[in-house]
């Protein structure tokens, strides 16, 4: 708002200054000795005709065109156009005949009184053509704003009860098996629930929290497999570079993923990397998966995955690199990120 408020006072300013400058233009070129001649037009008279042209300007580029220059009213642009040049004419003409009557035996300053006008008419409908271009452009791209907040909205909706459904999964084998774990798995689920309603719900968050929560993720999957599943994990973020921010609950799916499908082979291991460097995040997960146990997985298994790439091109375009491998044996992402 403030700047929009500072761009509109800006323009205002830039209008006075070149209104001013050409309505006293004869008093800062010519002399008094010389009548403020402009060329062979005297100086009052100029002035008087750049009043006129002000005029011209503004009824067309803010009244005239946004009324009428349309399909529906353009006859009526015509017409009115047509009588805004035509009492410019009439007014120019009575003036020199009442007041400087010399001007109209002279003929190349009689000719110099009329032009004027028309180009004056002809720059306020191309002033009127850019502001409608600029404020077009505007509106577009807050329409494309909304609609990628809404997109946002949207994605990061799909995200939270995608992930509480898998988490509550691993809670209730918990539960089957009256593990002791089952306490600090919920005071866990607790900490990751607060992440997901209050900082989550907003813009960006710092890199440290994104990191917390994933470490509280896999802590939880720790205390649910125990020592059944070899999780290899590997954080680091060098100094300062906690400080970056990142969209929330990006890195989650991955790790989700990575466990949701790497969890029923033979000896599983789940790996997990992540290097924070100034502005970079390099981000790996990798896990073994059986094809024929997970053929049987659910419907919503890709979710999460499919939810993450929109994200990113939607927000990280040209910012990112993902690759994904998958040999049917094991599954491999690899995230380069620019943090922004």
């Amino acid at each position: 708002m403030k700047a929009l408020l500072r761009s509109r006072n800006i323009i205002i300013v830039l209008h006075v200054l070149i209104w001013g400058m050409v309505l006293l233009l004869p008093y800062l070129v010519s002399t008094e000795a010389n009548d403020y001649r402009v060329g062979p037009l005297p100086g009052t008279f100029f002035t008087l005709s750049g009043i006129i042209h002000l005029i011209i300007f503004y009824v067309n580029a803010f009244f005239l065109c946004p009324r009428w220059l349309n399909r529906r009213y353009w006859w009526l642009y015509i017409v009115a156009a047509a009588a805004l040049l035509g009492g410019s004419f009439w007014l120019k003409y009575h003036m020199m005949a009442w007041w400087y009557p010399e001007l109209l035996q002279d003929r190349p300053a009689y000719r110099a009184v009329f032009s004027p006008s028309v180009g004056v008419f002809v720059i306020s409908l191309v002033y009127r053509k850019i502001l409608d271009r600029i404020r077009a452009e505007k509106e577009q791209k807050e329409k494309q704003a909304q609609q990628l907040s809404s997109e946002l909205k949207f994605l990061r909706s799909q995200i939270s009860p995608h992930f509480l459904f898998n988490v509550l999964t691993n809670l209730v084998s918990l539960a089957r098996k009256k593990s002791d774990q089952l306490e600090p798995s919920l005071i866990m689920l607790s900490e990751l629930m607060r992440y997901m309603i209050y900082d989550a719900g907003g813009a960006r968050v710092a890199v440290t929290k994104e990191v917390a929560y994933l470490e509280s993720y896999i802590a939880l999957q720790r205390l649910r497999f125990g020592t059944d599943v070899d999780i290899q994990a590997g954080i680091h973020l060098e100094e300062n570079a906690g400080a970056q921010l990142i969209e929330p609950m990006l890195l989650i799916p991955f790790v989700e993923n990575a466990f949701k499908h790497g969890t029923g082979v033979v000896s599983p291991v789940i790996t997990v990397r992540l290097y924070v460097k100034q502005e970079e995040l390099m981000f790996e997960v990798n896990n073994a998966y059986d094809r024929i146990l997970d053929s049987s997985k659910d419907e919503s298994s890709g979710i999460g995955l499919a939810n993450v790439r929109s994200r990113l091109d939607l927000l990280y375009r040209h910012k990112h690199q993902l690759k994904i491998m998958d040999n049917g044996h094991e599954f491999n992402i690899s995230l380069t990120l620019t943090l922004i």
